[in-house]
Order: C-alpha cells, then structure tokens, then sequence
C-alpha cells in the first residue's frame, strides 16, 4: 500500500488516499485532465498496487497509452442466479478437482464480497389478469427450481464471503441501483484507519453498468471473470477509449427515459462506441434524474461499450436520499467527491478521446424492434417504415373474433432498464386509468404482464392509487423479477396458441425491456419491440402492431367518440406531482431493510454452521451437475490443425442465437433430453434455468430457431433458417445438437466462421461453453463483442480476427473446407488462417490473434481459467485461501 498518499478526509473521521498528488507527482496538472473513469482507476491503483509499480500504472491514465495491460481490483462482484449459479457450480467442481490432487478444498471461496441475487428463474405462467398470478408464479418458480435453489442455498452455507438474495425480491440491477451500491466504500485499513474509496464492481450480467448511473464502475462480465474476481485476482485490462458524450437541451412534453434511451442507444451504435468508457457531461446531463441516467447506463451493451459513467452531483445526492441511504452515507458521498475530484463540477477540464453531442430536445416517442435494441422506430413513422399498416393497406379484418395478423400476444411492463425510473412506472399508471376512464379494455389475446425489479414499485403504485387502474387493464403484479425480458414469457393460452399454428399468424411482443433479439421473448412471437411502459398499456389496448399507434382509434369511449393515444397520454407535470408525493424513502427502507437483514442474519448462522465443503451431488438433477473441465479433452491442449466448420454465420450473431435462454420446447433437443430424463414437460423450464447441468445445456447450443447457418442452404441457394447444421465430408443436413455429437463421437476438432459483431447480447458464459464442450477450438470473426470473447479465452477456445478487407465472403468459404491456424499465439500477434479446399487447392488468409492480454495468453496456455486455477493452486503459486 502507498501509504504516503494516505490523508485525512476532511470535515470527516474518514481518511482517503490523495491521487491528484501521485498524479501530479509524475505530470504537474495531469490529473485535472483526467476523465473521471481515469481518475477512479488510478485511486484503485494508488491504493492496491504495489509501490514499485505504480509510476508506470499511473502514466498509462496520464500519456493515454493503451498498449500495456494494468490491474483493477473492484470491490465487489454481484451475480443474477443463472450466472451466480453456474459460476458457484464451476467454483464447486474446481473444490473437487483441487481435492481430488490433495489439496483443501475448504480453501477454495470468494475473497472478494458476493452477492447473489435470484432474479432470473420465474416464468409468468399466470398473466396479470389472473387471480393470484404473483402467488402462482411463485410456486411453480420454486416446484421447478427446486435442484438449483438448493445448490444455491448450500452455496450460502459453504463459501465464505457469499450473500443471497433470495427469489421474489426483485431483480439484480434495480437493487444493487436502490440499495447495494454505496457510491463510496469504507473499509478499515490495517492501521484501522477507515478508508473512504469509489465503489466498484463487475457483475455477471452484461446490464451490470447501470450503476454508473450513480458514478460507479460497473461492468458486466462473463461468469468465468467473475470468478477469478471473487477469488482476490484482478481484472487485467488495457486503457479503454473514453469518450465524452455532451448531452444538450431537455426532453420534450410527453416523452419518457425510454424513448431517450432508445434514441440514445441507435446514436451510439451509429457513431461505433464498441469497448469505450463513455461519460456523459453538460448540462443535458446535469438535469437528468438518476432514473433516467440508470436507463441510458442499463443499456450500454446494447450500444456496445463497456461503461456509461455519470459524474456524481446534485441528482446522485437527491437519488440517494430518495432511496433511503443514511444521511451519514450521504455526506461522506458528497465530501469524498468533492474532495477528489469525482463531483461534476470537478471535471471541466477532462478530457476525451473525443466528445460526441447528443440533443435530448430532438427525442420523440419510439419504439424499438423488430429484432435489434438499436432498431429504433419512431411512432410517426410506423406506417411509412412498413410496421403499422395505414388506411390505404389495411389487411383483412379478421372473423368471428379471430386475432387480427400482426396480433400483439404479449404486452409486458418489465425490466430493470425502465421499472427503476418511477417516473416510467407513474406515466404508465396515469394512462391506464385514462384508459380505463374512457371505457378501453385490453384485447383478449394479449397476455399482459407487471413485473417490476423492485418491491417499491408497487408500494409507490399504490401510495399514488395508480396499481388498481393498471390492474384493470391486466397489469397486475405478477412477480418482482426479469421475466418476458430474459425470454420467461410463459406459455400462453393454448386457444391462442393453436390459431397462432393453424392459421399461421404472424404475432408479436412489445415489451418495456432491452431485449428483443430473435427468438429470445417467446417462441410463437415472430417480431419484438421495446417500448416504454406507457406505450405498453396502449399496445395491449390496440392488440396489434399493424396498428398505427399515432392515428389510428384505440376504441371507442362511452359516448361513442374515438379514443385516440392523445387522449390518455400522460401530463409531465402530474407525474412529477405524483412522483414527489408518493415515492418515498420509507419504502425503499420498509424493502431493504428487512431484506439485507436476514442475508445477514444467514450469513451469521453460515459462521456457526458446519457443511461439507464439497457438494453432493445429485445425480439425476438436471439443473445442477458435477462440470467436466478438468477431464479429458477439456483439459488438453489445442492443436489448432484439420478442423472442420461446425457453422459459417453472418454479421450480428448473438449469444441468445448460440444458447438461448427462452423456454424449451418439447420437440427440441433439450426437450427430448429432459423427456429421457423423466421430467414432465410443464416443467422443463427455460434453457438458461439448467445451465449447472452440462448435459441439458450443451443442447442448448445453436438452438435459436431463428439461426442461419450459412452451411444450409435451399435449392435455390437460400440460406435455411433454423437450428440446423451439415455436417461434412458427407454433407448431410441435421439438426445442429445431432451434427454436434456425430463430430463428437469422431473426436473432430470443430471451428466457427462468423462475420461482424460476433457474440453480441448477454453475458452469457454458455455462449463459449457450447461449443468448446462441442470440440470448437477456434472462433474466426471479423469483430467480437467484449465480453463474449472474454468468455471464449476463459473456455480455452482460440478467439482470432480477420484483418480488414478479409471475411468468409472474400475467402469464398462455403463449409467444406479444412482449415489449420498457423503463427505463435501471442497478444493481438499476427496468425495465418490456412484454407484446405475439396479440390485440393489451399489458400492463406491474414488473421489476427484476439488475446488480447499477457494474462489472456496464459490462460488459454493453461486449456482456460479454471484449468489454471486448479493447476496452480496445486503448485502453490496460487494463493486462493
């Protein structure tokens, strides 16, 4: 530790480490220069490097050099249950491999703080028009989790440093937003001198950076960082572009955060922010609430950067103070800040890499969809951009109370990125009840839904009498967690099932979440939009997308008159009425308190408890099962020779395309899994609920129905759209999880050919851990997605790029080919990518190695992270106790 930098934090009892004099040591007046995300890693520096090497680590921030990795310590990791929990399993199955060589495998736990949050298990099997549909849903959540919650709970028991939040309680982002995040930690030194010092944090969610809303870094990463997080190593990373995002003009009358996000999302992608820190300054940004920040933050990896910071100010103190935090907590925010530079008038003079302007005047009301989150639409364009449909191309009505083409099946008010903005929730209730005043009901085959991330919501909603008239309308609560937006939709009616498939309908979902990629809300909505939570109410009372959302009749009043969305849109001005009298920090208080009590209530009895340190495993679970990466192939080594294409895909594929979350068919290859397995199928549940068991999971690969494999093709020469691969030298075309095996049971090494954008969406570590148990050792792309190309080094699978100018089309690659990876591996070194052709001929193509740190190099050296955890634990060069 620096203890010379090491002060008094005045007007407090607090002490805090000085970076402004280390930065200054080295370049007089470089620290007032720095972005705030600079000047938050360097104090993490200054505070956890070792002396000898800080001088260096800190002129990284000061000269902008981005060719040397450096360390980052966070402070804490915070895990959603699918992620948390195949991370736990993975940490488990580490406990048995040490313990299998000798060693302890008591030793084996989180040093780092952790906190689980189950959020992620519950399907709305009841809609919000059913009796008791938070009760039901509760109870199937725990009939069919049963296996995982017990891992979970004995997870609590058996690791140190390790606190549940058990299900029910609301989702991961918007707690770790309203409660877990203190903006500036305290912790005693070993002087005992309590030392003040940013909060941060990385989360196995790729949403994880909405707390940089509150001036926090936040990341998401993969389950395998996590992992090595919470057992004491650090993050290596190299300085990320930082980008200033000035932020000008205020929100028109009548428009909500979503529609700013929304904007602000196909802005960002537009000007190609992939892997920056953005911060957002001005005054645009200044007058924006910490809800309306957490939206713009929730979304980062949807516009594809890494973090989207907001400096701390008036907004961060008054969100606090709303939230219920300690008036103590409070000052210290606001003295630390303050004091080092982290407060927004404090950093004037920073600067960027470059600025971008956004002008929040020019917003209007949007919808998002049919596929991508960046696919903006506004509302007055729905008919010119072929989604609505106008009075001059109107399909035919439908008969005898059929659903109309293009019926809306699910309307769901979901999702931390909008249910943590009260003034959403209040706009959302508002119009509601001027529905409900003007006699409109939802349409009968909508399936409508309120799920918010916070218990608050509802204590709010019915502080302002607002829950009753959403209820009315079939937005009733129907369970504090993700839902429709991670793909947990339900099943739906089977009536309305069935026309779906009989009359081959095309239906969608419009969902206030920040996802809609193919596939992924429910199997029988063919398209899905994002829209905010009042829009939401509007398209259950329309029913139909091919509505025009702007012009067309929501229905009829009791007099008679047409009701248009004018007529029951919300007021600005009464909602912050509404939000200022009935939002309250006693709620949030009445939430948490008792919350965070008894996980420290659990924890004390984890003390005085005594477990097993290594879990018995169930054998016939399919949910939870011993992991297979320190066996057999798994733990040899690459050989990067003779592999043969598993699928050749385009731009823009997903992890939700490589390993879906949504619920699993009965006719899929996971469904017939299960079904040998003796579960029923009502109870299979979604792909993401048993990624703790492999063998479910690996079913799970390429299974998206919505995939291209390049591979497939028609007659015509159209790609086939499915989840299908051919496999090669026969050419014959079968189901993806059959091709998978037969290479299997050939032990042929496996690689992918991908186009740009590779790995975008969710950080999901089954997206990487698919297809290397498939036998994939190398993953060729013209880009990757951060995250998922983390996760590919940490399964020990071999990320490599093609050099601008270079992809599959160029290279004339149709899937028949052999192809062997040439060249040293190396940290962003040159490889050659060698092309065995059917006719004889070979070709060579330049590639770039994407590791892209000494440290990513290692571990793909070691088979991947957890081969290397184990090995040198065992060594003893690694100190995990």
């Amino acid at each position: 530790m620096n203890d010379k930098y090491k002060k008094p934090l005045p007007g407090t009892e607090l002490h805090y480490f000085d970076v402004e004099q280390a930065v200054n040591e080295i370049e007089p007046g470089a620290y007032a220069k720095l972005p705030f995300s600079s000047k938050v890693l360097c104090e993490n520096l200054v505070r956890r490097c070792p002396p000898e090497d800080l001088t260096e680590a800190l002129a990284q921030h000061i000269y902008r050099k981005q060719e040397v990795d450096f360390p980052w310590y966070p402070a804490r990791v915070v895990c959603h249950d699918i992620l948390g929990q195949t991370a736990f399993v993975d940490l488990a199955g580490l406990r048995d491999a040490i313990a299998e060589k000798g060693g302890d495998p008591a030793k084996v736990n989180p040093i780092v703080p952790t906190q689980l949050i189950v959020d992620h298990s519950l399907a709305v099997e009841h809609a919000g028009f059913e009796e008791d549909a938070f009760e039901k849903n509760r109870a199937i959540e725990e009939r069919r989790n049963e296996d995982r919650f017990h891992f979970i709970n004995w997870c609590q028991y058996a690791f140190d440093n390790v606190n549940v939040v058990p299900p029910g309680n609301g989702i991961m982002h918007q707690i770790n937003l309203e409660k877990m995040s203190p903006v500036v930690q305290v912790v005693a030194d070993q002087d005992g001198d309590a030392i003040a010092f940013p909060d941060t944090l990385v989360g196995t969610d790729s949403h994880t950076p909405m707390v940089d809303a509150l001036g926090i870094i936040s990341i998401g990463v993969g389950g395998l960082e996590a992992e090595s997080v919470m057992l004491g190593n650090p993050s290596y990373m190299r300085l990320p572009d930082i980008i200033g995002v000035e932020l000008t003009g205020k929100l028109q009358e009548g428009i909500t955060g979503t529609d700013l996000v929304l904007a602000m999302t196909e802005f960002l992608r537009t000007e190609g922010v992939v892997s920056s820190y953005l911060e957002f300054f001005g005054e645009g940004a200044r007058n924006l609430t910490v809800g309306d920040r957490a939206s713009i933050s929730n979304m980062t990896p949807e516009y594809g950067a890494t973090a989207a910071m907001f400096s701390i100010d008036e907004q961060t103190i008054d969100y606090l103070r709303l939230t219920g935090r300690s008036e103590q907590q409070i000052k210290t925010v606001e003295a630390y800040a303050k004091q080092v530079g982290l407060w927004a008038d404090g950093l004037k003079e920073a600067e960027y890499e470059r600025v971008l302007r956004f002008d929040l005047s020019k917003v209007v009301r949007n919808i998002a969809g049919p596929s991508r989150p960046h696919a903006r639409v506004s509302t007055t364009d729905l008919v010119a951009e072929g989604i609505a449909h106008g009075a001059d191309n109107k399909l035919p009505e439908p008969k005898d109370g059929q659903m109309p083409d293009g019926a809306v099946i699910i309307a769901a008010i979901t999702s931390c990125t909008n249910t943590s903005n009260p003034r959403n929730m209040v706009a959302a209730g508002i119009v509601a009840r001027n529905a409900v005043e003007k006699g409109l009901i939802r349409k009968p085959w909508v399936k409508s839904s309120l799920a918010p991330g916070s218990k608050t919501v509802k204590l709010y909603l019915e502080e302002a009498g607002l829950l009753p008239e959403l209820q009315k309308l079939g937005f009733d609560v129907v369970a504090f967690a993700c839902t429709t937006c991670n793909g947990m939709s339900g099943a739906l009616d089977p009536d309305i099932q069935q026309e779906i498939i009989d009359r081959d309908l095309f239906s969608t979902a419009v969902l206030s979440g920040n996802r809609n990629f193919d596939g992924r809300i429910h199997p029988y909505a063919k398209q899905a939009f994002l829209a905010s939570p009042p829009l939401v109410v509007a398209y259950a009372i329309a029913g139909n997308i091919r509505f025009d959302i702007e012009k067309d009749s929501l229905g009829k009043d009791q007099d008679g008159n047409d009701v248009y969305l004018k007529d029951i849109w919300f007021d600005d001005a009464e909602v912050d009425a509404i939000v200022k009298s009935a939002v309250k920090p006693e709620q949030f208080n009445q939430v948490y308190i008792p919350m965070f009590d008894e996980a420290k209530a659990q924890a004390g009895r984890n003390e005085a408890s005594v477990i097993d340190p290594q879990y018995d495993w169930r054998e016939m679970s399919t949910y939870i099962r011993r992991p297979p990466y320190w066996e057999g192939k798994m733990a040899a080594m690459n050989k990067l020779k003779g592999l043969r294409p598993l699928a050749v895909l385009g731009d823009n594929i997903t992890t939700d395309h490589m390993s879906p979350s949504n619920a699993i068919m009965g006719d899929s290859a996971a469904g017939e899994y299960l079904d040998t397995m003796g579960l029923p199928e009502e109870d299979y549940n979604s792909y993401a609920t048993h990624r703790g068991d492999h063998l479910t999971a690996q079913r799970a690969t390429f299974a998206n129905p919505k995939l291209l494999n390049e591979m497939v093709r028609d007659e015509k020469g159209n790609v086939i759209q499915g989840s299908l691969a051919r496999v090669e030298p026969e050419g014959t075309v079968m189901r993806m999880w059959e091709a998978i095996e037969t290479y299997m049971n050939r032990e042929q090494p496996l690689i992918i050919i991908a186009g740009d954008g590779y790995g975008q969406g969710s950080s999901r570590d089954w997206a990487a851990k698919g297809v290397r148990l498939a036998g994939v050792e190398v993953v060729v792309a013209e880009d990757f997605e951060r995250i998922h190309r983390q996760n590919l080094v940490g399964m020990g699978a071999l990320p490599v790029q093609f050099k601008e100018g270079t992809n599959r089309e160029t290279l004339n690659i149709d899937g028949s080919e052999i192809f062997d990876i040439e060249g040293d591996v190396s940290a962003g070194g040159d490889m050659t990518l060698v092309i065995h052709r059917t006719d004889g001929t070979v070709d060579k193509a330049p590639v770039i190695c994407r590791l892209d740190t000494a440290d990513e190099v290692k571990m793909y050296n070691s088979g991947g992270m957890l081969q290397r955890f184990a090995k040198e634990f065992i060594e003893g060069t690694l100190d995990i106790a």
